[in-house]
This record gives C-alpha cells, structure tokens and sequence, in this order.
C-alpha cells in the first residue's frame, strides 16, 4: 500500500488488487479506475494519464464497484507478468465490466482480445491519447471541467515525499532476453528542460527524493545528440551528466536507476562526492562470465568493471551499488556460474536481485542451444542469494556507531518505531532501517539516526536527540 494511493504490481497477488485512490470531488464527476502493474516506468505512464484524466474532470475511484470504467496498465516483460496481466484484466472484467487495457502487453492486441473479447480498448505502452480517448468513448467527460483540479505536479501514485523521473522512452539494445524494444520502440530521450520543468514542480510540491528512471540512463540523449535546452534563464545538455549536476541543484535526493557501466559514468562519480547527488548506481549487470554476456548481447568487460567499482569507492566510500543478474541463461554452465560467484565476492556489490531465466514470447534466446534444468536454476539463484547475502550483511556493518540521515516513509506514534531508508535504499528494491524513539518522526521528512546493528538487509537506529 502506497500512503492512500494503491498500486498492483507484479507481486501482488490478483485477488488483492483494487483501483488507485485519490481525492474526492464533486458526487456528478465521473469515475475512473486503474491498476498499474509492472516497473516504475509503467508507473510513471499511469501518472501521466490520470493526470490528464483528472484535468478534464474526471474523479480517481477507490474500488471496481464505484468506477465508471477500468483501465488496466499492463506489463509484458516476463511470460509470467503477462499472465499476471491477463489475469488482472480478467479480474477488473468480472468486478467492473468495462474495462480499457494499455500497457506493454498491451501491444498484442490479438493475444487480449482473444483471451478477453470484452474488453473495450487496447492500446501499447505510452500511448497516452488513445486511452484517454477511450475512456471518453465509455465515459464521457462532465461538461466544462476545470484544469484547476490537477496540481502544477500532475498525479502521483507513489507518496508525496518520493517520485519516478522518466528522461527517455524505449532503448537501443539488442539483448537476446528481452523484447523492450519491441514493445517501447527505440531510444527517445526527453529534452533535458522539459525534465528540469517537471523534477523543479515535484520538489516544490514537497518531493524529497527524485528516482531517475529510463529503459538506460546512460544512453540518455543520445537520439538527440544531447541537445540544449532551456531552464532556469540557461540552457542544459541532454547528456546523464549535466542532467545529474542540474538535478542535483534542486536541494533534493537524486537516485540513479538503470545505469549501463559507459565510460562517462565516471564522470557522475565527482557529484556524488560533492553531495549533489545520491552515491547510489543501480547497474543491470546481469552477469560475469564473458560467454554468458556474449549470447546475452551485453558488454563483457567483468575485470575493467572492477577495477571502476573499486575506483569509485576510492573516490566516494559510501557508494551504493546494485544490480540485477539472471541465472539460469542459455549455456550457461557451472564453470560459468562459479565465474559469476567468484565476481560477486570481488565485486562486494551492495544490493542484488537475481531472476531465473525465464522463456519470453518472441526474445532471441529461447533460440539458442543449452537449455538449464529448471532444478539447476532454482539450486543456481539459491546459492547466489546465499552468497549475497553474506556479502549485503558485511557491506552494512559499516554504518554500524554511526549517525546518518533517513528519509521517514512510516511512523507508528504508539510504538514510537519508524521505517526510513538510507542513501542507500531505492524504495520497494532495497533494504529499510528501522528506527526507534521516533515518535517526533514526520513522514516525508529527514530524520538523523545513530545506527545500533545490521542485519543482511536492513538497519536498526535509534532517532538522534
């Protein structure tokens, strides 16, 4: 549950989800529904159409029963997740009737109607205008609505201390496992002004930390030739590093969240030692050994990554870094995956999350030879977790005696306990640090703590003062 706004993903169980919640407002207006599954760029999709749902009158409904229509955001990244979407527009069929779909998988209209005749629309993902219009077609709009019921920050549906910041669309690469690109297209980056514009109105609208997001921060502007763009009577490059350092003049945490390891990323290191911006780099490395990363379509550079991760702990010694790897590959052998462990316990990466490979309707590598054993897979990521979680509970030791600040993200007066998260903690991905003696804690609010111990994920503080 997201504050008063609830959003399905991918790990909640069908039968718990229910439409987002929003403000009330005059009884006549009419009432949409939504349920938004997937990652946070699908997210930040759903925010752009309720916001521009709600300009034109249109109230945010809290359950199937009391909307007008439903619209299901769906995710198609997984041949599970399409499942769980599938399901999801089954489920708002059943409670509601008349529902509208967008999203990824969204962009196999043949596979939902087939699977739902009755839904109303199908529309892929970003493609804002067509959902909007047809929710107008099963709901028409109330006459003369007032553009004042949106704030200048358009809807969220993530609490107001925190926000998604989209800079780009789609992605140039080709890897065998993944068929973003065919359902988002190619790279499209966001002129680096228009980005200032809405992350300046989030942070005045209270926003404490910002999360970049894209398919891959570091391509970002590519498209464009990072082009220059106006804000704030100058012009900014459409380049991850000069997005960075203007991000980092906001007076707000700045999180950086899919970041390809490019040489330039080096260059982002000086601002997190100035404290501009958050010492966190979440990178999809996927995996070490360079045979894996091959068939993956990935650049397999293990040692010089290294050598940079430890330059950058050099340079910035309270630096995050997180990633992804899939196990289980196509090939992958146990030569390989010992590779991979042997990395990691070199690497000492600070948060890891770990997927089993897993077939997905039309990616390159459900082609390739070498198929892993279901029970090699399941034996595969229990070990890897294993071995991270040794290395995560070491890493943290670290902050154990010291003070540090937390951005507060619940409070329970009676109990007088908080959970915060640190600098190092994305929300939903990462770790938490619980807090005690808390009862002055506000959320969305800064609160320093002295850290007491640390476990394999999360930290337990007591409030300063």
């Amino acid at each position: 549950m997201r504050e008063s706004l609830y959003v399905a993903d991918m790990k909640t169980p069908a039968s718990a989800r229910k439409p987002a919640r929003a403000s009330k407002s005059a009884a006549a207006a009419p009432k949409i529904g939504i349920v938004s599954l997937g990652c946070p760029k699908a997210l930040v999709d759903s925010e752009r159409i309720l916001t521009k749902l709600r300009s034109q009158g249109y109230e945010i409904a809290p359950d199937y029963q009391g909307a007008d229509a439903v619209i299901v955001n769906t995710c198609g990244f997984l041949d599970s997740a399409r499942q769980e979407s599938l399901d999801a527009i089954g489920e708002a069929l059943r409670e509601n009737g008349k529902v509208i779909v967008t999203g990824c998988l969204g962009a196999e209209d043949g596979l939902i109607r087939k699977t739902h005749p009755k839904v109303l629309s199908v529309s892929g993902p970003h493609q804002y205008e067509r959902v909007v219009e047809a929710v107008h077609a099963a709901v028409p709009p109330a006459h003369d609505p007032y553009i004042d019921l949106v704030p200048p920050q358009g809807l969220k549906l993530t609490p107001r201390h925190f926000a998604y910041l989209k800079i780009s669309e789609g992605c140039n690469h080709t890897c065998t496992f993944c068929i973003i690109p065919s359902m988002r297209g190619k790279l499209v980056s966001r002129p680096a002004g228009e980005v200032m514009i809405e992350a300046e109105r989030l942070a005045l609208a209270g926003v404490k930390e910002l999360l970049v997001i894209s398919q891959d921060t570091s391509a970002y502007g590519v498209d464009i030739r990072h082009a220059e763009s106006p804000w704030a009577k100058r012009r900014v490059r459409a380049h991850m590093t000069d997005l960075a350092a203007a991000l980092g003049e906001l007076g707000v945490w700045v999180r950086l969240h899919y970041v390809y390891p490019y040489p330039h990323v080096d260059d982002v290191i000086p601002l997190m030692a100035a404290g501009k911006i958050l010492p966190y780099l979440d990178i999809p490395f996927q995996h070490a050994s360079p045979a894996v990363l091959k068939a993956m379509k990935r650049p397999a550079h293990g040692e010089k990554t290294l050598a940079r991760i430890a330059q950058w702990r050099r340079d910035v010694p309270d630096m995050t870094v997180r990633s992804t790897f899939i196990v289980g590959f196509p090939g992958e052998t146990d030569g390989d995956f010992e590779e991979l462990l042997a990395w990691l316990e070199e690497a000492k990466l600070d948060r890891v999350g770990c997927f089993k490979f897993e077939p997905v309707q039309g990616a390159k590598a459900n082609d390739l030879p070498g198929a892993v054993p279901e029970a090699v897979k399941e034996e595969r990521w229990h070990r890897l977790m294993a071995a991270q979680r040794k290395i995560s509970a070491a890493r943290l030791k670290r902050f154990v005696g010291r003070e540090i600040d937390v951005l507060v993200d619940h409070v329970d007066p009676a109990k007088g306990v908080a959970v915060a998260r640190s600098k190092a903690d994305a929300p939903e991905i990462d770790g938490l640090v619980k807090v005690k003696n808390a009862k002055a804690a506000r959320v969305g609010e800064f609160l320093k703590v002295r850290v007491d111990k640390a476990d394999a994920y999360d930290l337990h503080a007591t409030a300063s003062g």
